[in-house]
């Protein structure tokens, strides 16, 4: 573990490797699971807020959930999460043509029509992010969905934390960026 700031990070988050790999998962994360992605409580009016923008990309059974419950529930553990349909799907989920998953608020987002990408949970995934009231700890999550983005991260040499520079950057800064790459320059020097 390493520390920056309030924020302990688990070695694996530097050394293991991770790349999406859309085409072999498609997108499969955002329809598995028993509990939809947690979300910070500052963001359920930015996922309100973006409800009328990706209204007519979510499926009918989506549009059911919200209409019933709204964007997100607590769950069994008392986390706030998103809304799930059939007990796994993100009421948020899309599909393409092919089948394929894809999440119609950074679909929004990345058209231009919403200044919310997702929830930071979401963004940040293989990362999880535990509070622990006077700091947060940033864990490497492995989930078998995950397989095909492993590989392909193993591949092409690439470590979580780079993987996902953006969202680390948008959670933290680019000041606590820059610590967590000194962090794992002095780490690879160490031959850790």
């Amino acid at each position: 573990m390493i520390q920056i700031d309030d924020v302990v990070v688990s070695i694996d988050v530097l050394k293991e490797k991770f790349l999406c790999d859309l085409g072999a998962c498609r997108g499969e994360c955002c329809i598995e699971g028993d509990a939809g992605a947690p979300v910070e409580l500052d963001e359920v009016e930015k996922l309100e807020a973006a409800l009328p923008i990706v209204w007519d990309d979510l499926s009918p059974q989506a549009r059911e959930v919200i209409e019933r419950q709204g964007v997100v529930y607590t769950d069994c553990e008392g986390d706030l999460v998103t809304s799930i349909v059939n007990n796994k799907d993100c009421v948020f989920t899309c599909r393409d043509a092919q089948g394929g998953c894809f999440c119609a608020l950074e679909k929004a987002f990345r058209a231009g029509k919403s200044s919310f990408y997702k929830p930071i949970s979401c963004h940040l995934y293989p990362i999880r992010v535990g509070d622990y009231g006077p700091y947060k700890a940033l864990n490497y999550h492995r989930w078998e969905v995950c397989k095909a983005a492993v590989l392909l991260g193993r591949k092409e040499n690439l470590p979580v934390y780079k993987f996902l520079k953006e969202p680390l950057i948008r959670k933290f800064g680019e000041e606590w960026y820059r610590e967590l790459e000194l962090a794992a320059e002095e780490l690879e020097k160490m031959g850790r």
